[in-house]
């Protein structure tokens, strides 16, 4: 229709809702089905991956959680006048790096180290395995209490992966408990609202009544909250900012990476590939890291399954 031309004489055939919608700006997730569509999608990648066993192996630990997840649950107890309290100061309520974690997280260990299928583990993994079962409740909390603190020993490294996992059941669980209305995005945006942990990659959307929206997905609880694209998660900075990617691939996972504080984050296009998972194409995606580490990015935080520890002095 041209300027000031008499409107045709039809109906209208858009939208019942005028206007752009705004997209929510926290998702949270179901447990059980957080961690099968990881435990999924990890076996998929894994075909002809140059790291299939590694892969399968992550696989049969989500799996796992998923067990755990599902025929267990554990969770923390929540009380609401704390959480309204946390939430109404901006401040993540169930903070991970001051959460005393309840004495359930390790019956969940115990079942996942029970489903992990040991047939197919090297004699070291499988010792680790024995420790962590012989190790008496103090010792379980001090290495869970390290990691959510950040103090994780080089030790320790061997147990960390089975450790994070149970923490990760544990921390979703808890999260699924509180209601989408409860929380609100921290000041720091690149901090989940939930525990207050880095995210461990983002995706792009593609579908829903938003697409093209950029989630982060937390690396501990599993929420996932808006963050406006093309703005660094770790600086704000928006000036230098470009997208890495390996050249031939399918473009599912690419690096930005940032000029102005020289780090980068994972982000994932759900338009290439709807299947894609934030967990598990992180972890099947490690040679994009290798590359843009070489270029002299730091990534903007390590994914927790693949911590090394600190060297003691």
């Amino acid at each position: 229709m041209k300027q000031a031309e008499a409107p045709p004489d039809s109906k209208w055939t858009g939208g019942a809702q005028a206007g752009v919608k705004a997209p929510e700006p926290i998702l949270f997730t179901d447990p059980a089905k957080r961690f099968a569509a990881t435990a999924k999608r990890l076996d998929q990648l894994a075909a002809g991956h140059p790291m299939d066993a590694w892969l399968r192996f992550m696989a049969k630990l989500a799996e796992a959680q998923r067990t755990v997840a599902t025929t267990l649950a554990p969770a923390a107890a929540f009380s609401p006048a704390v959480v309204a309290q946390a939430v109404e100061a901006r401040q993540p309520p169930l903070a991970a790096d001051g959460h005393c974690c309840e004495a359930v997280w390790r019956d969940g260990l115990a079942l996942l180290l029970d489903r992990i299928g040991c047939d197919e583990l090297p004699p070291a993994a499988l010792e680790v395995i024995e420790q962590l079962r012989r190790s008496q409740a103090v010792t379980l909390d001090k290495l869970a209490d390290n990691f959510l603190r950040g103090g994780l020993a080089a030790c320790d490294a061997g147990a960390a992966v089975y450790v994070v996992a149970a923490l990760q059941v544990y921390f979703t669980c808890s999260a699924a408990h509180l209601g989408g209305e409860e929380l609100r995005l921290l000041e720091e945006r690149g901090l989940c609202p939930c525990c207050g942990s880095p995210p461990v990659s983002g995706l792009i959307t593609a579908s829903g009544h938003t697409p093209g929206t950029r989630y982060l997905y937390c690396s501990l609880c599993s929420i996932a909250w808006n963050h406006v694209r093309a703005v660094c998660i770790t600086c704000g900075g928006t000036r230098q900012l470009s997208l890495q990617g390996i050249d031939g691939g399918p473009g599912v996972v690419k690096a930005e990476t940032c000029g102005e504080c020289h780090t980068y984050a994972k982000v994932l296009y759900q338009v290439h590939d709807m299947q894609a998972d934030p967990y598990a194409d992180d972890l099947a995606s490690l040679g994009l890291d290798m590359l843009v580490a070489e270029a002299g990015f730091a990534r903007h935080a390590p994914n927790p399954l693949l911590l090394i520890g600190e060297v003691a002095e």
